[in-house]
């Protein structure tokens, strides 16, 4: 009888060591499995990457030509209008379809600089902006999907040296 006792006691620890294994491995599966799936969705959703970025810079390009047409004006002709509101239109469109398919653009003018959207290309010194904030923009911050595509250029403020400084007398 104690030889059983043993012997049933034994099974039933091994019973439980495979169990545990068991365990385990459908807790490796679920994470496998999970793992696999994101990398899946992530794919799917950062594909086009390449191709948003060349997108992205014809939306660039044509908000550079709205920006060099010269200003309206009330004697100009008819059709210098007719076009300018036409590209606008286009230009709305554009990027509206490119919201719509989770491309975003960013002006960061005004904005306090950051460095995970926008590239500074040069300072400026300011005493009209706080230092550190975008003062010029030469193009917008481009995301996919809030993954960035193209940091923006810009222009940031800093202190300016030739104002007076206000020094902190309550002290």
């Amino acid at each position: 009888m104690a030889e059983a006792a043993r012997r049933i006691a034994a099974l039933e620890s091994e019973c439980q060591e495979f169990r545990d294994k068991w365990m385990r491995a459908e807790a490796e599966t679920q994470n496998v499995r999970a793992r696999a799936k994101r990398e899946v969705d992530e794919t799917r959703q950062y594909a086009v990457q390449k191709f948003a970025k060349d997108v992205v810079e014809a939306a660039e390009n044509l908000r550079r030509g709205l920006s060099s047409l010269p200003a309206a004006k009330p004697d100009e002709p008819d059709i210098v209008t007719k076009l300018r509101d036409g590209f606008e239109g286009v230009e709305r469109s554009f990027v509206g379809l490119l919201e719509r398919n989770g491309i975003v653009g960013d002006d960061p003018v005004g904005k306090p600089f950051d460095a995970n959207l926008h590239q500074a290309m040069a300072e400026q010194a300011s005493s009209e902006h706080p230092a550190g904030t975008v003062v010029q923009s030469w193009s917008r911050a481009w995301t996919l999907n809030g993954r960035l595509l193209r940091p923006a250029m810009v222009v940031v403020a800093k202190a300016d040296t030739a104002a007076p400084q206000q020094v902190d007398t309550t002290a």
